[in-house]
């Protein structure tokens, strides 16, 4: 639209440029009527042609000239003819009808082109469908059977959800076969699950199995800033998909405009409750939408209004969860297909060392594998550019730029090597993956503890266990430079650790004085908690102040925990000190070593650790539950999951 209008203009100024060529053409000298008359007089006039007010004429030397009647003189004839001055008469030019009101309308025009321009590109018209009153039309995107390749062999660590959805194939296939017996097949499932588990590609998966029209659109696509846009978008769709049955329509991110009604500034008229209204509708309203099943995915079910769940409507829930070890395997050789891999990757192993990842975790695990292995100009990935994908993933990536004194680098050995060795020696506690004082991301040293296995809980001891180790850095720096030489090096620990205790007395009832009771201080749980039972009491001044004691106890006895821990193995603290400041990253079988009283001996490349026999996948096993800073806690987010 836009090349167009600056088309136009360019070819509207280019003929008015000519056309005014072709007024100018023949055009003489200019004289003021004074000198015209005098010319006249004198007998340099041959001749003159007169149009209304307009004359032009010849010299008698030849030249052209013009000049402008200023008011009615009736004795310039009587002039003309006295002076032998040879006269011709015009009429003056009349315009059309046509014409006129073509000139007359022209602005108004113009004004309509602007403003019809600037509403298509407001409203998204310029790659829709009609013209720019196209806005209420729906912006699903149509895939038919045969552009749909996707099938359920794409589809990998999810075999349960896939169960659950094999019966809408089989139904979009032969809906006879249901119906016969009085069947109904769900008109709404719901994809529920973590973002990257790969809802949108199982909802692909059906549509290439099931080799039917597949229609995707965004939940935010329906939203505009016009009232009833949305509810107009919506009609649309189904009417489309009706003309397409048996179809499926995808609607992604659905909570955007299925969030609970009520809940919103504007009451019951916004926007995006009529667009919710409208859905409700022509999912199970008065007119029955045969053989058109509506997928929609979304991680946050619980803001979903709930006429949008009942039976008829979204009344299936799949659960697209992160896979477990076996489904892990499964999606890494779904991606290692793309990548020319060398003899000694091994998928299985990868997966053991991944857990929590999920599938848009392991692609990026892949991908970033084949980028190591491009960089070093190698013609296949191994099992080395594996290992630094995934602790560039586990722990950033390496700032080998950045300069560090050899004070603060012998400070961040103590700190990590704190950390390790407390870890190694509490009780249900993660073993320990990789120490590494190599700055990566904004932090200066690394130390990661990676599950042996796939944890879905931790227990109270595994706990207390972790707040020691968050501390053991801190412990580490006190013991080598004293009370007033510690750094700030350990305020992310201390506020993971602070979680810790906070929720193991307030969330997890764990604490022994004040029971199993939620003694959470949050205002809201979400809109559906909102909504139904509104804010949770305020905690009295009292139970405050015995909540504060209590986590300020928690935090104080495994702080004494950590620096006996230390203080009784102060030798392996400087062994494991000296390695860091010369491999500067040691792997769980150098810190088996240290632990033993032994000097560890140099770095292995991951050809002999993997040959080495079964000590090596303990360095493989799993992935650190608490990497981010704003996990509440590792038993907080299974249990969540």
């Amino acid at each position: 639209m836009a090349k167009n209008f600056v088309l136009w203009a360019v070819i509207a100024a280019v003929l008015m440029m000519v056309f005014n060529n072709f007024q100018n053409v023949g055009r003489g000298n200019e004289l003021s009527y004074s000198e015209f008359i005098t010319a006249v007089e004198s007998g340099q006039v041959e001749r003159v042609t007169i149009a209304g007010q307009n004359i032009t004429g010849t010299s008698s030397n030849g030249e052209s000239f013009e000049t402008v009647l200023p008011a009615y003189d009736d004795k310039l004839m009587d002039t003309l003819l006295n002076n032998q001055v040879k006269v011709v008469g015009e009429k003056p030019e009349k315009q059309g009808f046509f014409t006129q009101l073509l000139l007359a309308s022209l602005p108004i025009l113009i004004i309509l082109a602007v403003f019809m321009f600037f509403m298509r590109q407001m409203q998204g018209g310029g790659s829709g469908r009609g013209g720019p009153m196209a806005f209420g039309k729906s912006k699903a995107k149509l895939l038919s059977e045969d552009q749909i390749k996707t099938t359920f062999e794409d589809v990998a660590g999810c075999d349960e959800a896939k169960e659950d959805v094999k019966e809408l194939v089989e139904f979009l296939r032969d809906p006879g076969k249901y119906q016969r017996l009085g069947g109904k097949i769900p008109r709404g499932v719901l994809m529920v699950g973590q973002p990257g588990t790969g809802k949108t590609l199982l909802a692909k998966a059906i549509a290439g199995e099931a080799k039917v029209p597949f229609f995707s659109i965004s939940g935010s696509d329906f939203v505009e800033m016009f009232v009833g846009v949305g509810a107009s978008r919506v009609r649309d769709m189904f009417d489309q998909a009706k003309k397409q049955a048996p179809c499926i329509i995808f609607i992604d991110e659905i909570d955007a405009v299925g969030r609970s009604r009520g809940v919103g500034i504007g009451g019951g008229n916004d926007e995006r409750e009529q667009t919710l209204n409208q859905l409700l509708v022509e999912m199970d309203g008065f007119e029955v939408n045969d053989g058109i099943i509506v997928i929609a995915a979304t991680n946050r079910p619980d803001v979903l209004d709930p006429a949008l769940l009942r039976p008829g409507r979204f009344d299936r829930q799949v659960v697209v969860g992160l896979p477990d070890i076996r489904g892990r395997e499964q999606i890494l050789k779904v991606h290692m297909r793309k990548v020319p891999v060398a003899d000694n990757v091994n998928a299985s192993v990868i997966a053991r060392g991944t857990p929590g990842f999920s599938g848009a975790d392991l692609a990026n695990l892949v991908n970033e594998a084949a980028l190591f292995a491009a960089r070093a100009n190698s013609n296949h990935v191994t099992m080395e550019e594996f290992e630094q994908a995934k602790d560039k993933i586990l722990m950033g990536a390496e700032r080998k730029t950045m300069v560090m004194s050899e004070k603060e680098k012998t400070n961040t050995a103590y700190h990590e090597a704190g950390h390790a060795i407390v870890g190694r020696l509490v009780p249900e506690h993660d073993p320990v993956y990789k120490v590494s004082i190599i700055p990566r991301g904004r932090a200066l040293g690394v130390t990661m503890f990676l599950p042996e296995e796939d944890r879905h809980s931790i227990s109270k001891r595994g706990i207390e266990s972790n707040i020691c180790s968050l501390y053991g850095g801190r412990i580490a720096e006190e013991m080598t430079l004293g009370r007033d030489g510690v750094t700030t090096g350990a305020s992310n620990d201390i506020e993971r650790a602070t979680k810790y205790a906070r929720n193991y007395v307030t969330k997890w009832g764990l604490s022994e004085k004040l029971g199993a009771q939620l003694y959470t201080e949050e205002e809201q749980q979400g809109y559906l908690g909102a909504a139904g039972g509104g804010q949770l009491s305020h905690l009295s001044d009292d139970t405050a102040r015995v909540i504060d004691a209590e986590v300020k106890g928690l935090l104080d006895r495994c702080y004494q925990r950590a620096a006996t821990i230390l203080e009784e193995n102060r030798d392996k603290l400087e062994l494991m000190k000296d390695a860091l400041m010369e491999y500067e990253t040691i792997d769980a079988d150098q810190i088996n070593e240290i632990m033993s009283g032994r000097k560890p001996s140099p770095p292995k490349s991951w050809d002999d650790r993997n040959s080495s026999g079964p000590s090596a996948p303990a360095s493989e096993e799993s992935r650190d539950m608490a990497r981010d800073p704003d996990d509440d806690a590792a038993g907080e987010t299974a249990s969540d999951r």
